[in-house]
């Protein structure tokens, strides 16, 4: 990781923020978060408080990736809503203060779990924030885009068809050698997209457990956070997105999964239950195609992956652990035609 990303002009930030945002006060310290592969993500404590930033990496990106106006604009937009989200103070899109666009938010004070198996809680505990983070996804699916100004978000027409076509294009561009899995899914997955249906709605893009900060005492979501790749999209592959952590390994470099683990006996919801308990909540009938969606995210997923090894190779990685990321591509991208020839509907 390059110092560029790694460190802030904080004299010169500092200045420039007491301008504009208002009753800040510096001197500021700048402490850059773990984690976070795309935006670095830096602490700021000053005088007035503390606060969070959220930058572009320098140098060369990729079109339309590190998208900083677009996270700004949608937490902007779910302030009043029953979506969590950190106050969004300001955005800047000046590269000369600390040489690539930046926003600032609060920083909300609480907990964030990087395992889904929940090993620090207490069995009977897990459940409930498994039913809080599927309640707040269906938050999510169910924001008015027009009253929240947002009916503009994302383009129109098949999500998944953008989606694959503007995935496999940066996979190509970011391609450091030949995986047979990840060309086999840039033909197959335009091949066997399901119907279009129609359904839109805000998607964050990246729902996970680690992007969502919990109450310090209970199960309660007070932010979603990195929202970097929301759109306006179809729900289901959010949904799809974060059931891919029941199929994931316990252990592997940047990634935890629950493969392997009894649910029964951890108190932790089986994919299923937690694809029904999503279905009953926004009134939506059973989902048909689900080895579709799921090998989408897996080869989505498997395409972020090569984006941020092929950023550690050009020196403009956010985290440390980016040159560990290129040996994941294949392994994530075989998960997906795992799910196709198995072909199991959920139940």
């Amino acid at each position: 990781m390059s110092n560029a990303v790694a460190e802030l002009d904080e004299a010169k930030l500092a200045a420039y923020l007491e301008g504009r945002i208002a009753g800040f006060r510096g001197p500021l310290k700048a402490t850059k978060f773990p984690g976070g592969q795309s935006n670095p993500t830096f602490r700021l404590e000053t005088a007035s408080g503390t606060y969070v930033l959220r930058r572009k990496p320098p140098g060369t990106l990729l079109k339309s990736a590190h998208a900083v106006d677009r996270e700004f604009r949608v937490i902007s937009a779910l302030r009043d809503t029953e979506v969590p989200v950190a106050k969004a103070y300001h955005l800047c899109q000046d590269d000369e203060v600390i040489g690539s666009w930046f926003y600032v938010m609060s920083y909300e004070d609480g907990r964030i779990f990087w395992d889904p198996g929940l090993p620090d809680m207490a069995k009977e505990e897990r459940r409930a924030y498994f039913d809080e983070m599927n309640r707040v996804m269906a938050a999510i699916h169910d924001v008015d885009l027009d009253a929240v100004g947002l009916s503009d978000y994302g383009a129109p027409g098949n999500y998944f068809e953008r989606q694959i076509g503007r995935w496999s294009t940066q996979y190509v561009a970011s391609r450091t050698d030949q995986f047979e899995a990840m060309e086999f899914l840039m033909e197959w997955l335009p091949e066997h997209m399901p119907a279009d249906d129609g359904s839109v709605s805000l998607i964050h893009g990246d729902y996970r457990l680690d992007n969502l900060i919990f109450h310090k005492e209970k199960p309660q979501i007070i932010a979603v956070v990195d929202w970097e790749l929301s759109t306006l999209g179809h729900p289901l592959a959010d949904l799809s997105y974060q059931c891919m952590q029941w199929r994931l390994p316990r252990e592997s470099p940047g990634i935890k999964g629950l493969q392997g683990v009894n649910r029964t006996r951890e108190g932790l919801p089986t994919e299923a239950e937690y694809v029904r308990q999503y279905c009953e909540r926004r009134g939506i009938g059973p989902i048909t195609g689900w080895p579709f969606y799921l090998a989408f995210n897996f080869f989505r997923l498997a395409a972020i992956v090569q984006g941020v090894y092929k950023r550690a190779l050009d020196g403009n990685a956010s985290s440390e652990k980016a040159h560990m990321m290129g040996a994941l591509v294949p392994v994530i991208a075989q998960f997906a035609i795992d799910v196709i020839n198995r072909g199991e509907e959920i139940q």
